[in-house]
């Protein structure tokens, strides 16, 4: 049987639950090893660890708010990996609110943690695998950015939707400098998933569908399977895009 991932090696991020771990069972059954990430959910990575299989390499535990732990991470998972460690694909990312009428300090702490977790963390990962991968002939990289990256976000919301901007900018930096080394970078820009991170109350649920013109919000499933294709190498010139998956909810 044909297997897309056969022989890749993939740390994905967040991955004890919700779209990481819809991303690392399919890359499982597509014939990648993957090493899972858990921040305090450490019994939910363990669980996915069992549910998944051999081809598990190993979960690894970081706070990613804390400076320094994306490279914790990447130098753990290279580790586990081998030292082949060929595709990243960077979910894990928090969705704190940081109210405009806040205090000076709840608005400063608020702003420090989103672009800690969101962008810092994603870059220090970045910059600690890229070497290996240049050495190795190559990689991909896969951020899951936001539509509020484009378009913005509501008022409680303000340092989210900058942070996500700015990983949009993070993987198409990646892709033009280090695309001569054939490392593929791409972006995802989601609305809504059916996540724990999404309304879980009726009235919020349906005016999340409300402005999703087809009247849903996108599964898991559907973003892992974007991270395998681009991950498999099948379209290595897209790389740099940017690609929307929010139902038409945001269209450029």
């Amino acid at each position: 049987m044909y297997l897309p991932l056969s022989g890749k090696r993939a740390l994905i991020t967040g991955s004890s639950h919700g779209v990481g771990l819809a991303a690392a069972k399919l890359f499982a059954e597509q014939g990648a090893e993957v090493v899972l990430h858990g921040n305090a959910n450490m019994a939910d990575a363990d669980l996915a660890v069992r549910e998944i299989g051999p081809r598990v390499l190993g979960a690894v535990q970081a706070d990613l708010s804390m400076p320094g732990a994306g490279r914790d991470l990447v130098e753990a998972a290279q580790h586990l990996a081998g030292g082949k460690l060929d595709t990243i694909i960077n979910n894990a990312g928090i969705h704190w609110a940081t109210p405009f009428e806040a205090t000076d300090a709840e608005w400063e702490a608020g702003w420090a943690g989103i672009l800690q977790v969101n962008l810092m963390a994603v870059a220090d990962i970045c910059r600690a695998a890229i070497p290996g991968m240049v050495e190795r002939g190559g990689g991909s990289i896969v951020n899951i950015s936001s539509r509020a990256g484009y378009r913005g976000e509501d008022r409680d919301h303000i340092a989210y939707g900058a942070s996500k901007a700015g990983l949009l900018s993070l993987t198409k930096t990646l892709a033009r400098q280090w695309g001569p080394d054939s490392i593929y970078a791409y972006a995802l820009t989601p609305g809504w998933i059916n996540t724990r991170m999404a309304p879980q109350n009726a009235a919020g649920v349906a005016a999340a569908h409300s402005e999703i013109p087809i009247g849903r919000m996108a599964e898991p499933e559907e973003i892992a399977a974007m991270c395998a294709f681009l991950a498999s190498g099948a379209c290595q010139s897209a790389t740099g895009s940017c690609i929307d998956i929010n139902g038409a909810s945001y269209v450029r």
